[in-house]
Order: structure tokens, then sequence, then C-alpha cells
């Protein structure tokens, strides 16, 4: 279990000091910032304007990092041999495998709260659909500016990694500055506690996806990793309308119920229509969703550590 912990640990800071993943929270940051201001152009929808753009920038941006982060520390190491020297200790497959998903899951799930956060104060930024509170915005700004700048200090200084830094650093300051807007600012109109209850369920998505991602970097370089899963989400997406029907084929029937029991259906934790129209999100639902994911992610983690059992980690490697 301790090997487990540190593979885990290295995972999650592996992950972190990968540019791509700073680069992403930056983006994603700065567009949620940028949302309120084109409440602009909408009448009397500006709070589902932007609980929809944020939401929906979480989840996809988090699913590109989960991709990129699982095809960086698990094909990476496939591919140069790095794992060789790890398996050569007294460390188990299995132990790898569940480590990399572990750690792995946690830096999604740190991005993927931390666009959230970000996305419940820029709900306090869009006050109505004429205005949107400048003060606010300028301060949310600020607080990305301040980020950066804390990552190029420290890379200066202690030369820390700056992608892991400033990662750290706009997980605090956006944190603080949720809190500070729930704190003193006046309630939106749109409920908090099922808005939190659907952030949650975006949560959960991200991480059924990063057990795929790293399921695929088994065996799949980036790009492939990365076209699969994408298959993988659309498909989910339209996972009822392909799949859950009849057509009166008994062989095409098992077909379609079998695509519908493996691909997970994303619909199930996309519920911004729900808080747009302060419809109440029950903490039951949010459980079966919990105990979906959970199931999902324990069957792909097997499938995962069954594939790498009978890989050969030699075949990668280049002299």
């Amino acid at each position: 279990m301790f090997n487990l912990f540190k593979i885990a640990v290295n995972a999650f800071r592996e992950s972190l000091r990968e540019p791509v993943y700073v680069l992403m929270l930056l983006a994603a940051l700065l567009l949620i910032a940028h949302y309120p201001s084109v409440t602009v152009f909408v009448f009397s929808e500006q709070l589902k304007l932007v609980v929809d753009s944020f939401m929906a920038t979480s989840l996809l941006f988090g699913l590109v990092v989960a991709i990129l982060s699982a095809s960086h520390t698990v094909a990476r190491e496939m591919r140069n041999g790095t794992v060789l020297l790890l398996l050569s200790k007294p460390v188990f497959r299995w132990s790898f495998v569940l480590g990399k998903i572990f750690g792995i899951m946690a830096a999604a799930m740190l991005f993927v709260t931390v666009c959230n956060l970000g996305g419940v104060a820029a709900v306090f930024v869009a006050t109505d659909q004429f205005r949107f509170d400048v003060r606010l915005y300028l301060v949310f700004l600020g607080l990305i500016a301040l980020g950066c700048a804390f990552g190029m200090l420290m890379n200066f200084l202690r030369g820390s990694s700056f992608p892991e830094t400033a990662s750290y650093a706009f997980a605090v300051l956006i944190s603080g500055f949720a809190l500070f807007c729930l704190w003193r600012c006046p309630a939106p109109t749109i409920d908090l506690g099922d808005l939190g209850r659907a952030l949650l369920l975006v949560n959960f998505s991200v991480a059924a996806m990063t057990t795929i991602a790293v399921v695929a970097a088994t065996r799949l370089d980036v790009v492939p990793n990365l076209c699969v899963c994408c298959v993988i989400f659309f498909l989910g997406l339209m996972s009822s309308y392909l799949f859950q029907r009849t057509t009166g084929i008994a062989a095409l029937d098992i077909l379609f119920g079998l695509c519908y029991a493996v691909l997970p259906n994303w619909q199930f934790f996309w519920l911004v229509d729900a808080v747009a129209m302060n419809r109440p999100i029950p903490w039951s639902y949010v459980g079966w969703a919990a105990f979906y994911v959970f199931l999902y992610t324990l069957l792909a983690s097997l499938w995962a550590v069954a594939v790498f059992q009978n890989r050969e980690p030699a075949g990668d490697a280049r002299d």
C-alpha cells in the first residue's frame, strides 16, 4: 500500500508539472472570468448563460486534462522504458496501475474543482442582464495574474516547477475568492446548494473519464488515446438515444444493451438545466450517481490491471 501511495503522489505531481496542465487551467479561468461580460447580450437569462458556460468549460477542459495527463504520465513511461526501472523493484503491477489512476484522478479533480469555484465566483460577478460587478471582475483577473506571478517568482527564487506552483496558487486564491463571495456578496437568484450538487456531478464524470484514459494509456499513445476517449465521450452523450431502444431484432437489441451498459451515460451528470430553472437536485440522486461512478471506476480499474498484467513494458522502450 505504501508503494501505491507513493506512485499516486508522484503521478499527481507529474500531472501538475506538465505545462499543458497550467495552460489549460489558465485558459479555463480566463474564459470563466469573462463569461459574465457577455450577459449584456441576453435578457433575464444572465445566470443561466454563466452557469451553462462555466460548467461546460469545467467538463470539457477537465476531460482533456485527464486524457493528456494519463498519456504523459503512463504512455510516456511505457515509451521511454522508465516503467522497467520501477517494476524491477518490489512494486506490483496492480499497484503501479492503481497508483497512476488515483494520482491522475486527483490532479483532474483539482483542476475541475478550481474551475468550478471560479464559476461560483463568476455567478456573483453577473449581477443582472444590464451590468456586472466590475470590482469582483477585476479582482478575479487580478488573482489569476497573481497566481502566475507567484509561480514565476518561486521558479526564479527556488527553482520550483512553474506549472505546479502556479496551479497550487490558483487553487488557493480562487478558493478564497469564492468563499469571500459566498460570505460577503448578496446571494444570486439560483439555489447555491443545487449548484454545488450539480458541480459535484461534473467531478464524478471527470473521474470516470480519467479511469478510461488511464486504461487506454496502457496500450495507446497520446493521439490514439485522445481519439478513443473522444469517441467514448460523444457516444456516451448520445447513449440514451442510440442504445436505449428496441429494434425487434434479438441480436441487435443485445448489442445495444451491451453498449448502453459499457458506455458511461454522461447525461446523468449534466444538470445545468435543473440549476437554471431552480429545480431541486436531491442528495439521493447525487448518491446514486456516486455509486454508479464508483462501480464504473472499479470495473475500469480492474480492466486496466488485467490489461497491464499481460503487457510487456520493454516492447516500447527505445535505445
